[in-house]
């Protein structure tokens, strides 16, 4: 018989995988929405920072949602929104009313991350927590690789409309499983009385109090540098692949499964090694290898060089999966998810200026000199997480 924690693990896999499905279709269909409408490459990458913009307001709004509701609750009203926003984008003409949508379907995908780490952190034991995050948010790199798949399959013969439409109603899958076999956190349950006492007296604003302040201060930091750079890298890679290295679209696709495969990979390896070593020095240790690998990947042009800089790249690119084990150790269950998630999603509202600016140098400087920027903002989120405490108290 399953137990709660399994359902949970379950219930957040499927739950993230298909957050991350909704997120990457976009940077995937961006060539054909250029086409199709005719906006410019800046104007595209503008979708994407609606997008950001969205999940980062979400760090507050879904935060206090699940600390003060509870956890199920919250993740249901994600998956369902989000999923409903992705839908109605298939119905869209204007470029105006397209960034209306992805900001507002970035309050509902911005909502899972943070929710579903809390989760993890109140249904499994503290030293087995790292690697149950880990393989719950290894379901991002998963959700795109599916991305990829479902664009290889509809994009060429349907169009993007068709692309959108059909994830969006995919989304009922893990709605489905939330529904019926997932419970709510025992342990918020269990904290619920005492949640109300202290938001009466403090509520959100707790996560920059003396005693938290600093964490919040230092791990908002390291994951906006290092978010900065990978949704910079992330939303500009298709085009980059299609416009600079002359992919076509099955080429293309199936590249990119390929890298999520690896990043899969290394989201359970690195867990593993994160419950026995530490969660803060593998975060550092994925940001600095990714920092690394990116300068060579950038300028390499062959594709045998090409899929094995890839590889070696999309491996060590799994700091966004430890942030969730890491951030919610950080805080005490009630202000887990408003504290978890606002260091994460605020570095991913943040990280909503990364495909303007980078689509705006890439037309100036060239692709690849913009990527190694990149590797700089890696560097950085490495040099903040080490402010942060190597064994949290929570």
């Amino acid at each position: 018989m399953i137990c709660v924690k399994h359902h949970v693990l379950i219930g957040g896999f499927l739950s993230y995988m298909f957050d991350a499905l909704e997120i990457v279709i976009l940077a995937i269909a961006l060539p054909s929405i250029i086409i199709d409408t005719g906006i410019s490459r800046t104007d595209a990458g503008l979708l994407v920072t609606a997008t950001l913009l969205g999940i980062g307001l979400s760090s507050v709004t879904v935060g206090w949602m699940s600390d003060k509701f509870g956890r199920r609750r919250a993740l249901l009203s994600s998956l369902t929104f989000f999923g409903l926003c992705t839908c109605i984008m298939a119905e869209l003409h204007s470029w105006e009313q397209m960034l209306v949508l992805r900001f507002a379907a970035g309050l509902g995908l911005g909502g899972v991350w943070s929710i579903v780490s809390a989760y993890i952190s109140e249904t499994w034991p503290k030293e087995k927590q790292a690697r149950a995050t880990s393989l719950v948010l290894s379901s991002f790199p998963l959700g795109a690789g599916f991305a990829a798949v479902l664009s290889a399959l509809i994009l060429p013969d349907y169009g993007w409309r068709a692309l959108f439409f059909t994830c969006g109603v995919s989304t009922i899958i893990p709605i489905i499983y939330v529904f019926y076999f997932v419970p709510e956190s025992p342990k918020w349950i269990s904290e619920r009385d005492v949640t109300a006492t202290v938001e009466n007296t403090s509520g959100p604003l707790e996560i920059f109090s003396g005693n938290f302040l600093r964490q919040t201060m230092f791990a908002t930091l390291s994951a906006s540098s290092s978010l900065l750079a990978y949704w910079g890298v992330t939303s500009w890679l298709p085009t980059y692949l299609a416009t600079e290295r002359g992919f076509d679209l099955k080429s293309m696709s199936g590249y990119l499964f390929v890298l999520n495969a690896s990043t899969f990979i290394g989201y359970l390896i690195f867990g593993f090694f994160a419950d026995r070593y530490g969660k803060r020095l593998l975060v550092v240790l994925s940001l600095l290898a990714t920092a690394m690998v990116l300068p060579f990947f950038a300028y390499a042009e062959d594709r045998a060089t090409l899929m094995a800089l890839g590889v070696t790249y999309a491996f060590f690119l799994v700091f966004p999966g430890l942030y969730g084990s890491y951030f919610a150790s950080l805080y005490p269950i009630h202000i887990r998810t408003t504290g978890a998630g606002f260091c994460f999603n605020i570095g991913r509202g943040i990280s909503a200026l990364a495909p303007f600016a980078l689509g705006s140098l890439s037309n100036q400087i060239g692709f690849s000199l913009a990527l190694c920027l990149c590797a700089a903002l890696y560097c950085a989120g490495a040099i903040f997480a080490f402010f942060l405490p190597s064994k949290p108290s929570w």
